[in-house]
Formats: C-alpha cells, structure tokens, sequence
C-alpha cells in the first residue's frame, strides 16, 4: 500500500473542480444570510446565539474522537474567554477549558499567519487534562502512526503518516504552503473551498502530533475558512461531520492513497455547505430557545425553571426521550407528586407538549 506522502511529487496535489464557482456561490450566499441572522437581534440575544453555537461545536469536535464534555463547563470556559461575564462555577473538566479558549483564540487571531509556535500553542491547549499525552511538540515516538480498527492482533491498517523523524520538515513545508496559499500571498488559493478542503487533507496526512490531530485539523478548515472571508464565520463543521463520520472517514482514506484529490474536494466542500446549512438551523433554535425563555420565565417556579433550562440545553436534536416525571424528580431533587403536578401546569400553561400516555407519558418543548 502506497500513501499519499510516499509519491514523489507530494505534496503536489492535482484537482479540476471547476464546477466548484457554483458550490462558492452558495456558501457566500448562506454566510451572508447567517450574518443577517445574527446583525438583527438585540446585543443580548446576538452573544447568547453566538456562545451557544460556540459550546455546540466544542461538544460535537470532542464527541467525534469520543471526548464527552461536560456542557455547563464549556459554557461556563468560553463565556470566560470571551470576557462577557467572570464565570462564578467551579471548571472541574481541564479539557472543557482547553477546548474553549482555543475556540476563542481562533476567531480573535485568524488573520494571522500560521506558525509552528501558534499550532505547539493551539495544541497544549488543546490537551489541557490529558496527562499522558506530550503537548505542545510534534510527535517523536520511533513506531509509526498509523490510524487503525479492529481488535487487537487483528487489526486493519487505514493509514500511515511519515516517520516522526520527518515531521518538523513536513510541517515546514506544510505551514509554508498555509501562508502562501492564503489570501494576498504569492500563490493565492482563490476558493476558500478549495483550500480548505486541502488544507484539512494535507494536515491529517502528516498527523504531526501524538494526538488530537483531528481536532487541530478541523480548526485549521475554519482558519482557512475565515481568512478566506475575511472575518469569523458561524459554520457547524464538527456537527455536521458528526452526523457521518463513517463517511467522513472512508473519503478522508480514499484520499490519502492518491495525489489527485478531485473527489475528496468535491466531498469536502459539500461538508462545508451542509455545515452552513446546521449551522442556520442552530442560529434559529438559538433565538427561538431565548424568545422562549424570556416569555415563560416569569410565570415559572425555580423547580420548573431548572427542568425547562435543561431541556433547552439539549439543542436542535432535542430532550432525548422527553422529559419524564422521573427526569424531573433527577433534575429539580423533588417528589414524585409534585414534578407530576409541576409537570401538568407546564402542559396546560402550553409550555410543554405532551405525547404517549400513562404509564410512558413524556413531555416536549412547545417551541
């Protein structure tokens, strides 16, 4: 099996996507209406739509390499960062706080070129509370890096990055390349699709660190992405690689055994396009879910308020399983009697649906 990396003229990529004027297009046609979302609303609601779009996908680019954050610490770490409220919780989770604030630094520097001091940056603050992993340097272990499945002693190769010992040339080259082919450099990538697309590719063929590569890799599609616009985009590219990660995966490892690459960016620039379109539906629940809050919060009791709050927190996919009398007793540490008579007055008052009956009665948002 040969690697992209292992052809003579990498990293020479060879593409013909002019089909992709169109795709470019439409994306700056949805970046123009996500903008238009977010410019009208009041200053208030502007930071709540645009933080809860930030913790979603600092969720969902940790749930892709199987990281499960906790919510209300990335909540809490990225309104920190941002500086629009000291956060008075208590941050247990050290991953939450690395993952926030290197959200946080990408959208206030993304003009700036790439460097192998910024990506050792990016990198130690990523792995923020993982103990193990040698944070801030390329990787320099002498086995090789492969990515693999199956079980032990039976397990299927998908793909070999360059020895270590080659990574600090790789990634010269590689940063080189970022710098050069940005806006205004001396060989322009003049679709950010485009670059994007090579950008994520050429990143995760080289795998420079001992881990987190995906995560870095997917920041640098938005660096790309940005430069490209000129400004920080709302754009849900961890949600929506999320949702088929198999097929992310299998396109990520057709691509990395070849240099001519038209499919992979024909592939990966649809992704963005679908990212856009998440990340409009995200923006909409994001204002829908504060209107909704702001007109029942008044005729709320704490307990009801706790319930409600959580179930908002759940996002686009919604409560999983809806609220239940049992949930609410977990949540607001009540009765059984009063969450049943909490939950019918949150029925009747029309801030909750109710579906099924019984003994498996549910409740949903009325939004």
């Amino acid at each position: 099996m040969m690697y992209n990396w292992q052809h003579k003229n990498w990293p020479d990529f060879e593409y013909n996507v002019p089909e992709l004027e169109t795709k470019l297009l439409t994306y700056g046609i949805k970046s123009g209406q996500i903008e238009g979302l977010i410019t009208g609303l009041p200053m208030d609601r502007k930071y709540d739509a645009i933080i809860d779009f930030m913790v979603y996908e600092a969720l969902k680019t940790s749930e892709i390499e199987g990281e499960y954050l906790s919510h209300a610490d990335v909540y809490s770490s990225i309104k920190k960062n941002l500086g629009l409220k000291p956060s008075k919780e208590n941050i247990t989770d050290e991953r939450a706080k690395g993952i926030a604030e290197l959200i946080v630094t990408l959208n206030k520097t993304f003009e700036k070129p790439l460097s192998e001091p910024m990506l050792f940056n990016w990198h130690a603050t990523l792995m923020k509370g993982f103990r193990k992993i040698n944070s801030g340097q390329w990787r320099t272990h002498a086995e090789p890096m492969q990515v693999v499945s199956g079980t032990i002693g039976k397990e299927t190769v998908h793909f070999e990055a360059p020895p270590s010992k080659n990574v600090p040339n790789e990634m010269k080259a590689f940063i080189d390349w970022f710098n050069s082919t940005a806006p205004n450099g001396k060989n322009t990538i003049g679709n950010p699709l485009v670059r994007s697309a090579i950008t994520h590719l050429y990143f995760e063929s080289i795998h420079p660190f001992e881990d987190g590569n995906g995560r870095i890799g997917r920041f640098l599609v938005e660096k790309a992405l940005y430069q490209g616009m000129g400004k920080p985009l709302i754009i849900s590219l961890s949600k929506t690689i999320e949702q088929d990660k198999q097929a992310y995966f299998n396109a990520l490892k057709q691509a990395q055994r070849t240099l001519k690459i038209t499919d992979w960016i024909n592939y990966f620039t649809q992704v963005i396009i679908d990212a856009q379109e998440d990340a409009q539906k995200l923006i909409s629940f994001s204002i829908k879910k504060t209107a909704f809050f702001d007109q029942h919060r008044q005729t709320l009791n704490s307990r009801q308020l706790k319930a409600v709050s959580t179930m908002l927190k759940s996002g686009l996919e919604g409560f999983k399983g809806g609220m239940t009398a049992k949930k609410y007793m977990s949540i607001t540490h009540t009765s059984k009697a009063t969450a049943t008579r909490d939950l019918q007055e949150l029925f009747e008052s029309g801030v909750l649906l109710k579906e099924a009956g019984g003994r498996s009665t549910h409740y949903l948002l009325n939004l």
